[in-house]
């Protein structure tokens, strides 16, 4: 039932997205889109309450009780900033809207970098403290191995993440020459 859940709440996200994204650009209907997009959060309690409701039932703690918090934990902490990114995209390919404005090269790169990385480090904080809320709420008789494991999983995404954001502050990306420029040659 979770895992049949989980994915409905992501096709829902979508589909919530999707009218949300036709209603602003589509029919010019901005109060109506950030309506349909708030709904988008009610998801997430479902599925936190059915998740709940299915561990207190007698439910052994799984691998899909560990998903829902993991999904609801990615969905509070980079909701927000996926449909800011799937908008900006929709506006600039179908409705003449700015280009993305994601900087490529140098420190402004690795600001962007670490900027996401502490999203996904509040996603793994928020995962771990659902699993750990999970873990209480089955209390010492229940068999909560596989949340302990989850929580392991979100302490290794949060160290991919600040790894990579390391790499781009460490190892900048540096502007490639315009074509038909003389390169650069050191002087001594």
């Amino acid at each position: 039932m979770i895992v049949t859940l989980i994915v409905i709440c992501e096709v829902g996200f979508w589909v919530l997205l999707a009218l949300g994204l036709a209603l602003r650009y589509g029919a010019k209907m901005p109060r109506a889109s950030i309506a349909v997009l708030l709904c988008e959060p009610l998801l997430e309690v479902v599925l936190f309450v059915a998740t709940a409701i299915d561990l207190r039932g007698g439910a052994v703690p799984d691998w899909k009780h560990g998903l829902a918090a993991v999904y609801i934990g990615y969905s509070v902490a980079l909701g927000h900033y996926t449909i800011k990114w799937v908008d900006v995209r929709v506006a600039h390919r179908f409705f003449d809207g700015p280009p993305p404005a994601t900087p490529r090269y140098g420190m402004a790169r690795a600001v962007h970098e670490w900027k996401l990385a502490a999203r996904w480090v509040l996603a793994a904080v928020i995962a771990t403290g659902l699993l750990q809320g999970a873990i209480w709420y089955v209390g010492e008789a229940g068999q909560t191995g596989t949340l302990e494991q989850w929580q392991q999983k979100m302490l290794f995404v949060i160290g991919i993440n600040v790894v990579i954001a390391a790499s781009y502050t460490l190892f900048p990306k540096t502007e490639p020459a315009p074509q038909g420029a003389e390169p650069r040659t050191s002087v001594r």
